[in-house]
């Protein structure tokens, strides 16, 4: 994990790049939140994307104590609005550093700070950070189940970057050298897909500076959002997210997609054909044993680092839905079109 003392000193400059869509409910406190950064050299790009609730009419209004730019956007049609919303906002961004994350999340004091040391420490072309869901007020089955779930994506992804084979990561909390972005074309060759302004991104840039895509391990970095409250909007977030595998150009990370959805779908075919008598009930728990019982332990680890400790005890139940999840997301995934933000895309 990075350490630093308040007498580490950083002069990286930044610039925050932050798509928003009818987010006025939610961006005040974003912004609030980066009026309180213990580090000062950044400015922030609101990039508004023809709101109808007044979002960028209050960030227009917001006293900042860093420089705050909004960039209004005309809503004409594109397949990928984000990409679109970031992609116009690095033509302004004077920071040689870009950070993204999205209108709806909130981050500690020192997220910033972490992310410049960081940056300046290992001199990582691409950082990921941590992000983690909150299951907000109440809690439900449904959202702590996503804390698990998500939980399992931020760890899947630091582990593959360790291992120097980037795979998943988060644009609410990325980092990345303009420079990197402009030498491998920024999103060129996959600007007309809906998903992906961040994991795309991160393989072309891990593919042209192999060993300089790094994850952010510390808590300090952290950034979190809250879980969806109805069925309908993670039904189509995960969807999107899902059908981005097909799309992969590495082939080694293409077969990592199919490699976890065939490990998930084999607990559903082994219940089948215990259910047919083809296999011994008692293979088939041990089976399950061996799988449930390592991907606990991973869980609970990230978890903790993720300041979600009390989540741990919904992983059992996680680990017996995620399989069919998992399928049903794999297979749902094939379709075409989306819904984003009250938009249709494809």
């Amino acid at each position: 994990m990075p350490v630093f003392s308040k007498n580490d000193v950083s002069t990286t400059a930044l610039t925050v790049i932050i798509p928003v869509r009818n987010e006025a409910a939610n961006l005040p406190a974003l912004l609030a939140d980066l009026a309180a950064q213990t580090y000062r050299n950044f400015e922030v790009i609101v990039v508004d994307d023809s709101s109808t609730d007044g979002t960028a009419a209050w960030a227009e209004g917001f006293d900042a104590p860093f420089r705050l730019r909004v960039l209004r956007l005309h809503d004409e049609p594109t397949s990928s609005p984000k990409k679109r919303a970031i992609r116009q906002a690095m033509q302004l961004a004077e920071g040689p550093l870009i950070v993204t994350t999205d209108g709806d999340c909130r981050v500690g004091s020192d997220w910033l700070r972490s992310l410049a040391l960081f940056y300046e420490h290992t001199g990582a072309r691409l950082i990921s950070g941590p992000v983690t869901l909150v299951p907000g007020s109440g809690g439900s089955i449904f959202t702590r189940l996503q804390v698990v779930e998500f939980a399992s994506l931020i760890g899947s992804g630091a582990v593959t970057m360790a291992l120097g084979r980037p795979s998943l990561c988060n644009g609410a909390n990325l980092c990345y050298e303009k420079a990197a972005f402009e030498a491998v074309g920024g999103f060129s060759g996959n600007e007309h897909l809906a998903s992906g302004d961040d994991e795309f991104l991160m393989h072309k840039i891990a593919a042209r500076f192999p060993g300089d895509v790094h994850f952010l391990k510390d808590p300090r970095a952290l950034v979190q959002t809250e879980a969806h409250s109805t069925l309908g909007a993670f039904y189509r977030q995960r969807r999107r997210w899902a059908s981005k595998w097909r799309h992969y150009s590495d082939w080694r990370v293409s077969a990592l997609a199919v490699a976890v959805f065939l490990a998930n779908v084999a607990p559903v075919l082994g219940a089948v054909s215990w259910g047919m008598g083809w296999i011994p009930g008692g293979t088939f728990g041990l089976l399950l044993l061996l799988k449930f019982s390592v991907e606990a332990v991973f869980l609970a680890l990230v978890l903790r680092f993720l300041g979600q400790s009390e989540a741990i005890p919904w992983i059992p139940l996680t680990q017996v839905i995620y399989p069919a999840y998992v399928t049903f997301f794999g297979l749902a995934a094939q379709g075409k079109g989306y819904r984003w933000k009250g938009r249709k895309l494809e």
